[in-house]
């Protein structure tokens, strides 16, 4: 196994060195940016209301509002965990195409499963935790499903990133307020409201690989309604050369059964009813086709190994209504009420051989349910609880004529109710302290009752720094598939005697803002987690335990005013405890992660550079030639991305990614193909 014992000495000197030296000898800044990765309110405690205004020359920093969907609420008391902001505009400056994109360039994640040879086993980690693990949002409602294996998995690639107003990252008490699944974080999708006269803006970009996306809203708002409706499709063949260790390497020694092909629609309505009631709809549709890659697998579509040739069809649906009411006669007191709908269809198909064939069918449906009162009860007291339930359907057809697997043939039709109650009270208990008690208490149809609890404290030690800390109690229940789906595709059995995954998640750090336009978050993180669920010899069951522990390091400078940078680093050092594999790093999970960049952006001109890093992961299964240690190497990625506007109304839009045109295996043997290209225009009118 490789040792990680430099990355380590190197995660604690970028941590006590970043503040003061290192940075200065950095030009590796931000690609995008002159809006801030996010807010200098969330840096500070309330006593650096003392500290000297920003400059008039730089630009305004943004507040995250609280996660609650569609409208702003009251503005909290400072975080006790770190929370991170990407806005629309700077989504549209680093070229992300999905929502998985977004979210790579952000602190802590190791996204795996997107842009070329994607391959959605070896998933999405933030902080060592899975994607299942974490809790998704869309407008402050579930996005996603109780599917857990990997073709039911929260698919990051298919939310239309178009319609994204920003994207909220946070952990800590967020668990409390959203679910109890946050061993890793809680992530927010905010989608895009009209705004102003009538606007129709489009787009277009086509790239190699028969690469293309085309993208189109039209917006707007009268006194009391906004209205905005958008569309976006993508699709590429991603036919590229690819070594011979490689998964889904054909004859010719290109990547095949590779494809993507998704569209997407959304739209959102809000009408104020008067200055102190409003009601909100919104809705996303997406219609997803893909080929499906097997990491580790050698092999082509021909009759004998048609294993590789399997397909996955996703179809999804997620509605909201929503309401917000003020109430008295003041502004400390809102009210939210949220209705939602989730619909997740998918199939997966394909061929085993020359004679046989699989079919495996997931059609879920979640109504959700949530009443919220957020109540700043006294200038140092705030106050937010309320609760929310959800319903899960899932109907599920399996199918497979291979003899050994016919007998597991089956239909399935379960459902699990899921209620909860919650609190968490923030009191500022000194002018530079503050602290933040939560409780969680959750029915499940299927495993009874639980109480989740979460604390916090910041402390203020000068204008310009502040201590933070947080902790959750965490569970995470198994999803409906692993209790009583067979996976037709593995040969996966189901255990209907799974039982949760439990334990806690931690962070303790401190916020610096060194000037006006130099602000850092330094953090230790950490999870303890027991009853982990893995594939044992073909069924799910409850394995061990694993504990995490990290360091993340994000910083922000605004060099000038049209110069602007980031740098984020996070080392994760997430071990297995129990069983076999006792004392290894989790698969798939690198120890180091890292980005940097910087922005130029002037008059509609715009240039970026950013490099993003990964350390190798562990291959874990499926190998050729090494062993259940074996890592993958470290790689990096230069990328270089454009605006040129030829009039007001209309640009030219330039990307290219892995500049320096070198393959690296992103993960477990599937290998990017060097260097891609977009050429794109933009309009609006």
């Amino acid at each position: 196994m490789r040792s990680h014992t430099l990355h380590c000495a190197f995660a604690w000197t970028l941590a006590l060195c970043l503040p003061v030296s290192c940075l200065a000898e950095t030009v590796i800044t931000r690609a995008d940016l002159n809006i801030p990765l996010y807010s200098a309110r969330d840096l500070v405690a309330p006593a650096l209301a003392q500290a000297p205004p920003r400059q008039a020359d730089s630009p305004p920093v943004e507040v995250p509002p609280v996660l609650s969907p569609q409208v702003e609420t009251l503005q909290p008391l400072p975080p006790m965990a770190p929370i991170y902001t990407v806005p629309a505009a700077q989504i549209e400056k680093q070229g992300s195409q999905s929502l998985a994109d977004v979210l790579r360039g952000m602190p802590g994640f190791a996204v795996n499963d997107v842009g070329p040879a994607a391959d959605i086993h070896t998933g999405t980690y933030y902080r060592g935790s899975s994607i299942n693990q974490s809790t998704f949002l869309l407008n402050g409602r579930p996005y996603g499903s109780n599917i857990s294996t990997y073709h039911g998995a929260t698919d990051l690639n298919t939310l239309p990133v178009e319609s994204i107003e920003k994207v909220e990252l946070s952990s800590g008490a967020s668990s409390t307020l959203y679910g109890t699944e946050g061993f890793g974080g809680v992530v927010n999708v905010i989608t895009k409201k009209g705004k102003g006269p009538p606007q129709f803006k489009a787009g277009a970009e086509w790239g190699n690989y028969s690469q293309a996306n085309y993208q189109a809203s039209f917006s707007g708002s009268t006194e009391q309604l906004s209205y905005r409706v958008g569309y976006q499709s993508f699709l590429t063949d991603n036919r590229y050369y690819v070594p011979e260790a490689s998964i889904n390497r054909g004859a010719d020694g290109l990547l095949f059964n590779g494809d993507t092909y998704r569209n997407s629609y959304s739209g959102n309505f809000t009408f104020d009813i008067d200055p102190r009631n409003a009601i909100s709809l919104d809705v996303t549709k997406i219609l997803s086709r893909r080929g499906l890659l097997y990491f580790g697998f050698p092999g082509s579509c021909s009759p004998t190994l048609a294993l590789q040739c399997d397909r996955l069809d996703h179809d999804g649906l997620n509605l909201g209504l929503g309401s917000r009411h003020q109430l008295g006669a003041g502004e400390d007191s809102v009210l939210t009420v949220n209705l939602g709908y989730n619909q997740d269809y998918f199939n997966t198909y394909g061929p085993t051989g020359v004679r046989f064939n699989r079919t495996g069918t997931l059609d879920t449906s979640l109504l959700s349910a949530r009443v919220e009162h957020d109540w700043k009860s006294a200038p140092n007291l705030q106050l937010r609880y309320g609760l929310d339930a959800t319903n899960n359907q899932l109907n599920s057809d399996t199918l497979s004529t291979l003899p050994n697997r016919a007998p597991f043939n089956e239909v399935e039709n379960r459902a699990v109710f899921n209620g909860a109650l919650f609190a968490l009270a923030s009191w500022s208990v000194a002018p530079s302290a503050a602290l933040e008690l939560g409780v969680r208490q959750t029915v499940n149809s299927r495993f009874n009752s639980y109480t989740n609890p979460s604390a916090g404290f910041r402390w203020a030690l000068s204008p310009g720094v502040a201590l933070r800390a947080s902790w959750v109690l965490a569970q995470r229940n198994p999803g409906l598939d692993q209790l009583y789906v067979y996976d037709t595709v593995h040969g996966w059995l189901p255990n209907d005697q799974l039982v949760p995954e439990t334990g806690s998640a931690y962070t303790a750090g401190f916020d610096v803002r060194f000037s006006d336009a130099l602000e850092g978050k330094f953090t230790y993180f950490g999870s303890g987690l027991n009853n982990r669920l893995a594939v044992v010899t073909g069924q799910w069951q409850n394995v061990g335990a694993v504990a995490t522990n990290g360091l993340e390091a994000a910083v922000r400078w605004q060099m000038a005013p049209q110069w602007s940078s980031f740098l984020n680093y996070t080392y994760t050092d997430a071990r297995i405890l129990t069983g076999p594999e006792s004392g290894l790093q989790l698969g798939f999970v690198p120890y180091s992660v890292g980005q940097a960049g910087v922005g130029y952006d002037n008059g509609g001109w715009q240039a970026n550079a950013q490099i993003t890093y990964g350390s190798g992961s562990r291959r874990a299964f499926f190998n050729f030639d090494s062993t259940s240690t074996d890592f993958s190497p470290p790689w990096a990625s230069l990328d270089l991305k454009a605006r040129i506007p030829i009039n007001p109304n209309l640009a030219i839009t330039a990307y290219v990614e892995n500049l320096l045109d070198i393959p690296y295996e992103r993960v477990n043997r599937t290998y990017t193909p060097g260097l891609l290209y977009r050429i794109g225009l933009q309009t609006s009118f």
